[in-house]
C-alpha cells in the first residue's frame, strides 16, 4: 500500500477558476451606470414633483394651516431623500482603471453601506414625512366633501401608501441588495485568488 501523496502533482491537477476580470469590471460598470441613471431619474422626478407642489401652493393659496404644513412636510421628505441619495454620486461615477480588486471591493462595500442607510433609515423617514404630509394636505379638501367621498379619498391614499410600504419598497430593496451582494461576492473571490497568487 502506497501512502505517498504527491502534493505538487495534486496542486497542478487542481482546476483553478480565475474569474475574467474584464467581464467583472464590465458588470461593475453596468451596475454603476444603471444606478447613476436611477439617481438622475429620482432627482428629476422629485424636483419636478416638489416644484409642482410649490406651484399648487402658490396658485391655489390654501387657507388651512394643515395644508401648508402638509406641503412643507412633503417637500422636506423629497429634499431629505435626494440630499442623502446624491451622496452616492462619487461612488457611482468614480471609475479608476488603476484600482485593484481589493480597492473595487472596498468601494462596493462603501456603496452598500450608503445604500443600506438610504433604504432603511432615510426611506422610513421619507415615507413617514410624505404620508403625514399627504394626510394633512387632504384635510382642507376632504372637509368640503361628503363623508363617503372624504373616506374614499383617504382610503385610496392610505391604500397606496401601504402598497408602497409593504410591497414595492421591500421588493426594490431585495433586488438592489441581491445585485450589489453578487458583485461583492465576485470581487471577494477575485481578491482572495489574487492574494493566493502573490
Amino acid at each position: 500500500m502506497n501512502n505517498y501523496i504527491d502534493l505538487k502533482d495534486l496542486w497542478n491537477k487542481q482546476e483553478t477558476t480565475v474569474p475574467d476580470t474584464n467581464e467583472l469590471l464590465g458588470k461593475l460598470k453596468t451596475f454603476k451606470k444603471n444606478n447613476f441613471y436611477k439617481l438622475i431619474f429620482a432627482n428629476i422626478t422629485l424636483l419636478f414633483t416638489s416644484a409642482f407642489i410649490g406651484f399648487v401652493w402658490y396658485f391655489y393659496q390654501p387657507e388651512m394651516i394643515t395644508t401648508k404644513i402638509g406641503i412643507i412636510l412633503a417637500i422636506m421628505a423629497m429634499a431629505l431623500y435626494l440630499f442623502v441619495y446624491n451622496k452616492m454620486i462619487p461612488l457611482l461615477i468614480h471609475d479608476s482603471y488603476d484600482m485593484n480588486g481589493f480597492q473595487y471591493l472596498q468601494q462596493l462595500l462603501k456603496l452598500k453601506e450608503k445604500q443600506l442607510f438610504l433604504q432603511k433609515t432615510i426611506l422610513n423617514i421619507y415615507f413617514i414625512l410624505l404620508s403625514t404630509g399627504l394626510c394633512l394636505y387632504l384635510i382642507e379638501y376632504t372637509t368640503r366633501m361628503t363623508l363617503i367621498w372624504a373616506s374614499f379619498s383617504y382610503g385610496i391614499t392610505l391604500f397606496w401608501i401601504v402598497i408602497n410600504w409593504f410591497y414595492f419598497r421591500p421588493r426594490t430593496i431585495k433586488k438592489q441588495q441581491a445585485k450589489i451582494n453578487e458583485l461583492i461576492k465576485r470581487f471577494e473571490e477575485l481578491s482572495k485568488q489574487l492574494t493566493m497568487h502573490e
